[in-house]
C-alpha cells in the first residue's frame, strides 16, 4: 500500500508540472475568451462557493466532486445524493445533481450531472435579422463518472472522466476530459493541517459541426447554379486548471469549530486567482461560512466575482444519518449577485 500510495503522488506530481510549467499555461492572461466549453468553470455546491472556492484541501463527501474529487472519498455515509441549483449570470439557470456510493472492497463511485438552463433565444438569419419568430434552446450539459478511494488513513485520491456535450440547434460539439485531485490530511504531522491538489480538465479540443455551419453561394467563374458549402470551425482547448491548496481545521471544543481554506488557482486561458475561506461550525448543526476571491493581475472592470458567504443546516432525521442544506451568496460586478441552492442526504 506504501508503495503504491508513493507512485500515485509521484504522477499526480509529474502531470501537475507538466500541465503548469507548459507554454499553454504561460499565455493564459491572453486568452481569456478562447476556450471551449466555459461551463466546465462554473462553481457548484453552497458550501464551497460560500468559501469562496478554496476548499480543495479539505472539500468532502458529494460535494467534493466538482472542487476535488478526492475529497468524495471521506464521505460520511455509504451513500450520498446531492442536488443544486443556482441563478447564474444572465437569467442563466445551473443545475447539478450527483450520486455516489462506498463500496468496501473498490472504494467510491458517483456519478454527477451539470446542466444550464440557458431558457429560449430568438432566430435571426442574415435576410432576416431582427428574428424571424422562432426560439430555440441550447443544451449544455456536463456527464461525470467518479471514482475516489482512501490510500491511508492521511491520503485520499479521486478522478473524474467528464463526457461534454454543447448543443445550441444546427450546430453541436462535444469532448471527453478528465480530472485527478489528492488530499493530504495532517500534513508534516500538524493535527489539522491538510493539503489538496488538482489539475482539472484535462482532454480533447473540442470543435464545432452541423448544418448551421453549411454556406450557399456561387463560383465567380463559373456559370452555374449556387451551390453549398461547408464551414469548417476552428478547434478549442477545453479550460483547463491547475490548483493547490491548504485548509486547517481547528477545534474550539463546546464552542465549535473552525476550518480555514486557502487556494491558488492557475489557468490555461484566463488570470491565475487566489481563494481564501472561513468557516465556523456549532455543534455540527449549523455553519457560518465566509470567503473571497482574487485575481491579482486582472483589471479592475475586467473580474467579476469577489466575496461571497453563507449558511448551513445538518439534521439527523429517522434512517438518514446526513441531511444538508446550505445557501451561498456571491457578489458579482455588473451583473445580479449569484444565490446558490444545496440539498444533501446521506445513508
Amino acid at each position: 500500500m506504501l508503495r503504491m500510495t508513493k507512485y500515485a503522488l509521484l504522477a499526480l506530481v509529474a502531470l501537475s508540472l507538466v500541465w503548469g510549467d507548459g507554454s499553454v499555461y504561460a499565455e493564459g492572461r491572453n486568452r481569456a475568451g478562447t476556450a471551449a466549453a466555459p461551463e466546465l468553470l462554473i462553481p457548484v455546491g453552497a458550501r464551497d462557493m460560500a468559501l469562496g472556492g478554496a476548499s480543495i484541501a479539505n472539500t468532502a463527501g458529494i460535494e467534493a466532486l466538482h472542487w476535488n474529487p478526492a475529497g468524495f472519498a471521506r464521505a460520511a455515509g455509504n451513500a450520498n445524493a446531492m442536488f443544486s441549483t443556482m441563478s447564474y449570470l444572465a437569467d442563466i439557470n445551473v443545475n447539478y445533481m450527483a450520486i455516489g456510493a462506498r463500496f468496501k472492497k473498490i472504494g467510491s463511485l458517483a456519478v454527477s450531472l451539470k446542466a444550464l438552463d440557458i431558457g429560449n433565444i430568438p432566430v435571426t438569419t442574415e435576410s432576416r435579422p431582427d428574428g424571424t419568430g422562432g426560439t430555440y434552446s441550447p443544451t449544455f450539459f456536463t456527464l461525470g463518472l467518479t471514482y475516489a478511494r482512501n490510500l491511508t488513513d492521511r491520503i485520499a485520491l479521486g478522478t473524474t472522466l467528464h463526457y461534454i456535450s454543447n448543443d445550441m440547434g444546427r450546430v453541436d460539439a462535444t469532448a471527453v476530459s478528465f480530472s485527478a485531485g489528492l488530499q493530504y490530511r495532517n500534513l508534516a504531522d500538524i493535527q489539522g493541517l491538510d493539503f489538496g491538489v488538482a489539475i482539472k480538465h484535462i482532454g480533447q479540443r473540442m470543435q464545432y459541426a452541423g448544418p448551421g455551419l453549411l454556406g450557399k453561394g456561387n463560383l465567380d467563374d463559373l456559370n452555374r447554379s449556387a451551390s453549398f458549402y461547408n464551414i469548417e470551425a476552428s478547434s478549442s482547448d477545453l479550460p483547463s486548471l491547475f490548483e493547490i491548496g491548504l485548509g486547517y481545521r481547528y477545534s474550539l471544543e463546546d464552542m465549535g469549530d473552525l476550518n480555514f481554506s486557502s487556494m491558488f488557482q492557475h489557468h490555461n486561458y484566463n488570470y491565475d486567482q487566489y481563494k481564501a475561506g472561513v468557516e465556523y461550525i456549532f455543534g455540527d448543526l449549523l455553519a457560518v461560512r465566509g470567503g473571497f476571491d482574487y485575481a491579482a493581475d486582472a483589471a479592475d472592470d475586467t473580474y467579476l466575482f469577489g466575496t461571497s458567504f453563507g449558511l448551513g443546516l445538518n439534521f439527523a432525521v429517522g434512517g438518514v444519518r446526513d441531511l444538508q442544506i446550505d445557501y451561498a451568496y456571491s457578489s458579482v460586478d455588473h451583473f445580479d449577485p449569484l444565490s446558490t441552492f444545496t440539498f444533501q442526504v446521506g445513508f
